[in-house]
């Protein structure tokens, strides 16, 4: 130790967490029982009936990593339904696609915001209609239950076809755990994300939270890998005593097998 810092002169280093990059990609997908009949048919937009499909499933399920497989799959746009305004319409129609996101938060937005984010809405849905586009649309609940001012649109939006993402199994949020690990530049062991995903609320909600615990955990020990140890600490931490295991959901299934998209589909 130098003199300086014995003598504590020395500034020290801040830890400064690492920069989010999400994986997009369907190779980043990670297929399980809850996803897997919603990742099919949003893969499949020549499939989707009359070329409309709405995509539901709580905050964090993945509907928006899905919705950039469908991008993937021809030309097209994806828009939040808040920035959906009528004089925009043709150009988001115009690739042959379009994925508009969130549709079910419209009715948080300010009256004339919100009106002027369903006419866009409405006129891109009638565009579909006359074949000009495919469309996806996003939330989530079903389109039945979005509080939608314009009946004509709230009608329409009711009659599209419907896949959900299920809530997660123990095996899911290990793997999203993983996941949203490496988006953060963490590499959380399976073991570890195991112990953690035994110990959350089974949400998605529950996964990016214990991400975010993780990762200032890790930066604030300067490290990038995750393991057991740190794991524990981190669910000690949050869940409170009894190596972090209060709150416990009593009852959980087995584990099940989860695979990434390549995997599903390799012959």
């Amino acid at each position: 130790m130098s003199s300086r810092e014995e003598a504590g002169t020395v500034p020290r280093q801040l830890a400064l967490p690492f920069p989010m990059r999400a994986a997009r990609g369907r190779e980043a997908f990670h297929l399980a029982p809850p996803n897997a009949r919603a990742a099919a048919a949003v893969a499949d937009p020549d499939g989707w009936p009359g070329g409309r499909l709405a995509l539901v499933g709580p905050a964090g399920a993945g509907k928006t990593h899905l919705a950039h497989v469908a991008l993937a799959a021809a030309p097209s746009v994806l828009l939040a339904a808040s920035a959906l305004e009528p004089m925009g319409v043709e150009a988001a129609a115009a690739p042959g696609l379009a994925v508009i996101e969130d549709v079910d938060r419209l009715a948080a937005l300010p009256e004339r915001a919100s009106k002027a984010a369903e006419e866009g809405l409405f006129h891109l849905f009638n565009l579909s209609l006359a074949g000009q586009t495919r469309l996806l649309v996003t939330g989530r609940s079903p389109p039945a239950r979005w509080q939608i001012r314009t009946p004509d649109l709230a009608s329409r939006l009711s009659s599209l076809d419907v896949v959900a993402i299920a809530p997660p199994d123990d095996a899911l949020l290990s793997s999203v755990l993983v996941k949203q690990g490496r988006d953060r530049g963490l590499d959380i062991t399976t073991e570890a994300a195991a112990h953690v995903s035994l110990r959350i609320e089974r949400s998605f909600a529950a996964v990016t939270a214990a991400a975010d615990a993780l990762d200032q955990a890790a930066t604030a020990r300067r490290r990038r890998k995750v393991g057991v140890k740190l794991a524990a600490q981190v669910m000690k931490s949050l869940l409170g005593p009894a190596d972090g295991t209060a709150g416990k959901p009593a009852d959980r299934p087995e584990d099940t097998q989860t695979d990434t998209w390549e995997d599903r589909n390799a012959c």
